[in-house]
């Protein structure tokens, strides 16, 4: 095991290599000046070559990545052209409130999503299976950005029962654990669990039904075994694939969706996200993607290590 957790880290080492070179290049391939943003309309060359030379933006683009890189791997992701202030610090902030968003969401999503697809896989071809398949079907097929607006007009304008923006009372951008803070994840998170809740169950139904079928399923009925271990062969089997499809859900929900962070105007990454690109920040651009980059190559990570702690044929393979 040790052997392959050590593989499996190499293996990512250029990975988080490749992840920052396009994190790097794509935000600088794009037409425009990032300086616009903080330079006056009247501002002077000297004034526009002082901050290009402060940012670094006058030197070779490998030049810049090799420095850009270095101060990165020693935490320091530059200062945002916008407001000044340390990147990585406004990063930690949206990113945090972006993860308790996915964990509530994940929460959710995954536990309907096993619900669904183990009744729809174990009850295949009937009415329960129609039904949960339905739902699974209309969750991955309605926008969720459309979905987070009904829900606000339903629960907020409507009913009056749950705050429609923020993360807080009073536009708080910081989270606490109470009722008040509580009540504005409410509607992102529901929002957000919709599309993994959909996919988990599709994919869950798709591998207990496959295992059903299986000899061996059939061998355990007839040595006598209730239904109810047979099932826990069941899931045991269906444990691995199931896993990886939950672990690149909860990677795409900690990415951060900009449509829901921004209709909900939810103070994390994907907001961060979308406020940088309009204000053409690109030390807070890059700071923001590599991060959430990051995220996603660890979490895919961890998911491989724990599929092979599940299942040792994987180690084996």
């Amino acid at each position: 095991m040790f052997t392959y957790i050590a593989r499996r880290i190499v293996y990512v080492i250029p990975i988080v290599i490749s992840v920052a070179l396009v994190c790097f290049l794509l935000v600088h391939i794009t037409p425009g000046d990032p300086l616009v943003a903080v330079l006056p309309a009247d501002a002077s060359q000297e004034l526009a070559q002082q901050l290009r030379t402060a940012y670094g933006f006058d030197r070779p683009l490998p030049v810049q990545f090799g420095l850009w890189l270095w101060r990165a791997v020693h935490g320091d992701l530059g200062s945002s052209i916008a407001t000044g202030r340390p990147v990585l610090s406004e990063v930690m902030r949206a990113v945090g409130n972006t993860v308790t968003l996915a964990i509530f969401a994940a929460m959710i999503g995954f536990t309907l999503g096993l619900l669904f697809g183990l009744i729809a896989g174990y009850f295949r071809d009937s009415w329960i299976d129609k039904l949960a398949t339905s739902f699974a079907i209309a969750g991955v097929s309605v926008p969720h950005y459309w979905l987070g607006m009904v829900l606000v007009i339903i629960f907020s304008v409507q009913l009056n029962w749950l705050p429609a923006v923020g993360a807080g009372p009073g536009g708080s951008g910081a989270w606490a654990w109470d009722w008040d803070h509580f009540r504005y994840l409410i509607l992102p998170a529901v929002t957000s669990s919709v599309i993994p809740m959909g996919i988990v169950t599709r994919t869950v139904r798709a591998l207990t039904g496959d295992i059903l079928s299986q000899d061996f399923v059939e061998a355990l009925r007839a040595k006598g075994l209730r239904e109810t271990n047979v099932f826990r062969h069941v899931i045991k089997n269906a444990a691995p694939t199931a896993l990886a499809v939950m672990g690149l859900q909860l990677g795409y929900m900690l990415g951060g969706s900009i449509l829901i962070e921004t209709v909900f105007s939810w103070p994390g990454s994907g907001l961060l996200l979308n406020s940088a690109i309009f204000q053409r920040d690109l030390p807070l651009l890059q700071g923001t993607i590599l991060v959430l980059a990051l995220f996603f190559v660890l979490l895919n990570l961890l998911v491989d290590i724990a599929q092979a702690a599940i299942d040792p044929r994987i180690k084996r393979g």
